[in-house]
């Protein structure tokens, strides 16, 4: 291999990475790959992959499993970076192979009906139409706190069926789990323990009083008569906790910032709205919320790119590089909601691209474009170099976008 003469533009995982990635992805792309470097929780030797093929790769290839305690290293697994590992959710549909994953994938899917994902859309766009109302009324508001965050929770509560009492509870739980304060980040395992002891609690509501709702269709759901089990509906309804909420509120807050900073793709966006479904796909590749996948470990030794890599090595494939890798898009640093090339890796790829995907699409194309209509003249109360992001290594979200709506507020 060539050696290496220069450093990337921003150490990983420092502040100014995390404020601007992508000048190190290209160079990671360019220079170096298949990156080995020291995790920095525990100095574990790891590997990020960058470049679009080779992220499908690492995702849809068996050789690279998602079941950290069964084939990771000593190494990683003493360093506690095993996902979810001491709890229910080491039996989460996002952290287990085949064939668990196949059934428990299978099982999950039966309850996702047309005449369900009909209603989600029903109660997406109540819940965005009495969002904009409060935001209206405030005049100047926070998109990550009283949009983005109120949407996503309200709508995850509702399609769950979470007890309205509990709900803020959650809500802070999750902001727990995913804080924006890396000072905060001791408080992570509570927030999950939080998340967990919320999701056995629901499932056992809705074993005694089902409703109208998934947690409902999930305690039911059957397939040759074949049930999930009690740990399993647990670790689903946690995880579905964990990825419906967070990853929509900082998908839409990139998004609105994305377009603020590209009024001319906004008004086209507004004026064709036939471009509404391409916006969301181009606005999930050029940021979505998922910076990578969960770590994924090798089964064995392998190459990978001209780079050998060891049995039980852990692994990072970078999302946010791959939909920005030039030899996949043209001119890929550019936003083009009429853009029609290949699939961006926003969802992730293969057998674990995520399960709802299509709720967070559907979440995407009524919640985007409406708070632009309500509020054409929508602008940020702080200046664009003031905008900044938290500094998690696997998601992309902004810590706050204080907004004017610039409609004179009643009295």
């Amino acid at each position: 291999m060539t050696p290496i003469e220069h450093f990337p533009p921003a150490e990983l995982f420092t502040k100014d990475y995390y404020q601007n990635p992508y000048p190190t992805f290209e160079w990671l792309r360019t220079n170096s790959p298949v990156h080995e470097f020291d995790f920095p929780v525990g100095n574990v030797r790891t590997w990020m992959v960058t470049r679009y093929d080779d992220v499908r790769t690492v995702l849809a290839d068996p050789r690279f499993s998602s079941e950290g305690g069964t084939w990771g290293n000593a190494e990683f697994r003493e360093a506690g970076l095993v996902s979810g590992s001491g709890s229910v959710l080491e039996r989460a549909i996002t952290v287990v192979d085949p064939p668990a994953h196949t059934r428990l994938r299978r099982l999950a899917m039966s309850t996702f009906t047309t005449r369900r994902i009909a209603h989600w859309r029903d109660t997406v766009q109540r819940i965005v139409e009495n969002t904009l109302d409060d935001c209206a009324r405030r005049g100047s508001f926070d998109v990550m706190d009283d949009y983005a965050g109120v949407v996503s929770s309200d709508v995850l509560g509702e399609i769950l069926g979470f007890r309205i009492e509990r709900h803020r509870e959650l809500v802070e739980a999750i902001g727990q789990a995913f804080p924006s304060d890396p000072g905060l980040m001791d408080q992570v395992p509570e927030g999950f323990r939080r998340i967990c002891e919320y999701a056995e609690e629901l499932v056992a509501d809705k074993r005694r009083e089902p409703g109208d709702d998934l947690t409902s269709a999930l305690v039911h759901a059957s397939e040759d008569g074949d049930r999930l089990d009690h740990e399993e509906l647990v670790a689903m309804v946690a995880a579905m906790i964990m990825a419906g909420s967070d990853t929509v509120r900082a998908f839409v807050g990139n998004a609105v910032l994305a377009l603020l900073d590209h009024p001319e793709q906004c008004g086209l966006m507004l004026s064709s709205p036939e471009y509404t479904s391409s916006a969301v796909e181009e606005l999930l590749r050029y940021e979505g919320a998922l910076s990578t996948a969960l770590f994924r470990v090798t089964t064995e030794e392998l190459e990978l790119a001209g780079t050998v890599l060891p049995a039980g090595a852990p692994v990072i494939a970078v999302l946010l590089s791959a939909n920005r890798d030039p030899d996949r898009f043209t001119a890929p640093d550019r936003l083009d909601i009429t853009r029609n090339e290949s699939r961006h890796v926003g969802f992730g790829h293969g057998l674990h691209n995520c399960l709802g995907a299509a709720l967070a699409r559907l979440e995407g194309e009524i919640a985007i474009p409406a708070l632009f209509r309500r509020f054409p003249d929508l602008a940020r109360d702080i200046p664009r170099e003031e905008v900044g992001y938290i500094e998690n290594w696997a998601m992309r979200r902004l810590v706050r976008l204080p907004v004017s709506t610039g409609i004179p507020v009643r009295p």
